[in-house]
């Protein structure tokens, strides 16, 4: 069972939060605040902040520009994951991966199922992994934002959750860069 290892010590990444909304500006950013109060709670570090709008080369060009930053660790990005034709965050994650962490949407519409039902099938949430980063798209309400942060990232992004987490293997995740 999964629980967290006192013994081992805490160790803080550094996160950036991309809102993705074709109708808001950052001042109403309601997800995006949540998430920094939480990581922040957590004893993580708020890299960078930015919001765009429904563009998919815009959004995949931030995420690619963050990853190549070695001073981020974990970029989260909120909005643009429904199913409307503007909803293209998704799209530009998975032109980015190198990788995706497929059972991160799997286990994100287990956790929505509990709070919202069926209506979890409209979400698109994925995570995925580019030179050294980690990469996750979340909905963009504040409840879906909670839900994800609460009941998977605050576990996975915590060193001494055991048996395994993300940070553990964050400095192996571009070891393919490194190999000659």
């Amino acid at each position: 069972m999964s629980r967290i290892d006192e013994s081992r010590p805490f160790i803080p990444v550094r996160i950036a939060i991309l809102a993705v909304s074709d109708t808001r500006d950052i001042s109403q950013d309601r997800s995006g605040d949540t998430l920094v109060q939480r990581l922040e709670a957590a004893g993580h570090q708020l890299a960078d902040r930015m919001m765009l709008p429904d563009e998919r080369a815009q959004i995949a060009q931030a995420l690619c520009t963050w990853c190549d930053n070695p001073e981020i660790d974990v970029i989260i990005s909120t909005g643009g994951t429904g199913l409307t034709g503007r909803d293209v965050t998704v799209e530009a994650h998975r032109d980015v991966y190198e990788k995706e962490i497929d059972a991160f949407g799997t286990v994100f519409t287990m956790v929505s199922m509990q709070k919202i039902g069926t209506s979890a099938v409209q979400s698109r949430a994925t995570g995925g992994v580019r030179n050294g980063t980690y990469l996750f798209a979340l909905p963009g309400s504040t409840g879906a934002c909670k839900d994800a942060w609460d009941e998977i990232l605050i576990k996975q992004l915590d060193y001494r959750h055991r048996p395994c987490n993300f940070v553990e293997i964050l400095p192996r995740l571009d070891e393919h860069h490194r190999r000659k």
